[in-house]
């Protein structure tokens, strides 16, 4: 297998095995023209096993999304070849449009609204701040 080096952009390591494409899809990475390399079951000395991702542009990326789906992720930021920046990721205070609320009777599935949770414990209990519904983080 031969993935080139990045040059400029970043690469979002200790993703738990099978997430890779969960991150994938919630950056929108299919709609860049840059490249984008997606490693899955990569060996692990932590936990066994764990996906890479690795964009070779520098891009805003949503970052409180992926700290929702691997809140142990690393994202790494690459400069002229070289790590300048290794950011350890925690669960965001507040997410907006990144889960929806499972309640069918709120507000926000019924009108033009974001949705929005708030972190309301250490453990990822994220709660609607419409209707209070309960939403836990992903789980491996």
């Amino acid at each position: 297998m031969n993935i080139d080096a990045i040059e400029n952009g970043y690469v979002i390591d200790h993703i738990p095995a099978g997430r890779g494409m969960d991150v994938y899809n919630v950056l929108k990475l299919g709609k860049l023209s840059c490249q984008v390399a997606i490693i899955t079951n990569a060996k692990s000395n932590k936990s066994g096993a764990k996906d890479i991702i690795k964009i070779n542009e520098l891009i805003d990326l949503n970052l409180d999304s992926v700290a929702f789906i691997a809140p142990d992720a690393t994202v790494n930021v690459i400069k002229d070849s070289k790590r300048i920046e290794k950011n350890k990721l925690t669960l965001p205070e507040k997410l907006v449009n990144v889960i929806r609320c499972p309640n069918p009777r709120c507000i926000c599935n019924n009108e033009s609204v974001d949705h929005i949770f708030r972190l309301t414990d250490s453990k990822g209990t994220y709660r609607c701040v419409y209707c209070e519904t309960r939403q836990n983080k992903l789980r491996d």
